[in-house]
């Protein structure tokens, strides 16, 4: 009887208050902090730590306040941050099977939809990823090497800088155009011409892409992808720059089955054509046209974006470190001389030259996060509780950053790489291809491009600033770490 009356009595604005208090009710039981989880900052209802910085720098502190495991909540997904060298290797290496799978990131779920090989999970991922292993390695007339690809596009990329005639010049989208057309000439059996307008436009449209997606603005997408996907913002230029990339590497694999002849494989395109055939009684390994549009595209971008921005980054650093430039010609010169080509035999003789490329990685911090993983199973780690699905994010600054790991973290600093003898040293702490079973694919190319298009460029440049414009060394944070857009001087040697 009394709470009859009381509806009754009850008009419209305390009908809304009490459903909006219902609401706050259900959310906060719905988002209640499982036992033993990891801590982190109080949130709001219904929005989470939205306001909270996506960046590096943001993520740092917290880990500082709430220790090397933590988390945050983006609308209703609780995140666990892990930081720290010891921690990171506990995740990705010790308990490797505990976060191998990756969560869905609604952002490039509309693109990959969970095909291919950075998102897809389980049987799928397992057949794609050993099938790309396995066939990457060698293509092309007479099984050209990926190291001759490398050493060819290093002539291609010194003939284009030497065209520039020692004027003031942008590195960028030359630099990215050769490194995207050693995976290119891989995928699609040939190369693009640095003068070409329409992969240039791809180029500038991945770029773009790629900056964007790591923009806390673009980011509220994951959180309400119901809502936001009606609502202007650059997640709806993320998403248009992608349906472009798609429809220009939709038009080489049409034209690759146009061609195709599975008695003469050209290139991976070929290849995977005649595993569609091979596999039609195993569709659950999900070798289809869908499949390997998504494929081309994960080769290609995580075969350009990192490389290329490394590359610009080493060039950047020598700009800044003319001494360092210095030492890494007189390597060279004395060990290679100008007679001929270094190659990667020659890497063992070169550990001054190895150990600025690899500082540069550390330091330039290119992928700050890596990719999201996600729990696999239920674990504990670190003494906390992580459920399963639940999405995690490994601190690969934190590692290469961790200051009980290198003498001077904040510092490009080569000798981190050099015994005291002068030898090249290996570091246990080195993450910048992250690392466990969902390290990058594309590690042993990449290693293999940043030191012979490093070693060449050194080998028949020096590089100076342009009077008056010396960039700076803040990074611009998108998706990766960038350097600012700069101009160069290179002068033959």
């Amino acid at each position: 009887m009394i709470l009859e009356a009381l509806f009754n009595r009850m008009d419209f604005s305390n009908w809304l208050l009490f459903g909006l208090i219902l609401l706050l009710l259900i959310n906060v039981v719905k988002n209640w902090r499982p036992h033993n989880f990891p801590p982190g900052p109080w949130s709001l209802p219904f929005l989470g730590n939205i306001f909270t910085g996506a960046d590096f720098k943001t993520m740092e502190k917290l880990s500082l306040e709430y220790g090397p495991i933590f988390s945050l909540r983006k609308g209703s997904t609780r995140m666990v941050f892990i930081s720290g060298y010891k921690m990171v290797k506990e995740a990705l290496v010790n308990q490797l099977d505990s976060f191998a799978d990756r969560p869905v990131v609604p952002l490039f779920h509309v693109i990959s939809k969970g095909l291919g090989i950075v998102l897809s999970n389980g049987y799928i991922w397992m057949k794609q990823r050993k099938f790309a292993n396995t066939h990457l390695r060698y293509f092309g007339e007479g099984k050209k090497s990926l190291e001759n690809y490398i050493e060819v596009e290093s002539n291609f990329l010194c003939e284009a800088f030497k065209e520039e005639q020692g004027r003031p010049f942008n590195p960028h989208y030359t630099i990215t155009n050769a490194v995207s057309n050693i995976i290119a000439s891989v995928i699609f059996g040939h190369r693009f011409e640095y003068s070409d307008p329409t992969f240039r436009k791809i180029l500038e449209l991945d770029n773009e892409a790629v900056y964007l997606s790591g923009l806390a603005q673009t980011q509220l997408y994951d959180a309400f992808p119901g809502v936001m996907k009606y609502l202007p913002g650059p997640h709806q230029t993320v998403h248009y720059n992608y349906s472009e990339f798609l429809k220009f590497l939709q038009k080489e694999i049409e034209k690759h089955q146009e061609e195709w002849n599975p008695d003469d494989p050209r290139d991976f395109i070929d290849v995977y054509l005649a595993e569609i055939d091979k596999k039609k009684e195993d569709p659950q390994a999900g070798f289809n046209t869908e499949t390997l549009l998504v494929t081309t595209l994960d080769l290609i971008e995580a075969g350009t974006e990192t490389t290329g921005a490394t590359l610009r980054w080493v060039i950047l650093y020598m700009l800044h470190y003319p001494e360092i430039q210095q030492k890494v010609q007189a390597e060279i010169d004395r060990v290679i001389g100008q007679s001929r080509q270094p190659t990667m035999a020659d890497r063992p003789n070169l550990p001054y030259t190895d150990a600025v490329i690899h500082e540069t990685q550390r330091i330039a911090n290119i992928l700050p996060f890596g990719f999201p993983k996600m729990a696999s199973k239920d674990a504990t780690l670190g003494g906390y509780f992580i459920p399963k699905g639940t999405p995690v994010v490994t601190m690969l600054s934190s590692v290469l950053f961790d200051k009980n790991e290198w003498a001077t973290p904040d510092v490009f600093n080569p000798e981190h790489f050099l015994d005291s003898e002068g030898r090249f040293l290996r570091r246990d702490a080195f993450f910048p291809f992250s690392a466990g079973k969902r390290a990058c694919l594309g590690e042993h190319l990449a290693r293999m491009e940043l030191f012979l298009f490093f070693a060449t460029l050194l080998q028949r440049f020096t590089f100076s600033p342009v009077p008056g414009e010396l960039p700076g060394l803040e990074g611009v944070m998108g998706f990766t770490n960038a350097p600012q857009t700069f101009r160069v001087l290179a002068v033959p040697r």
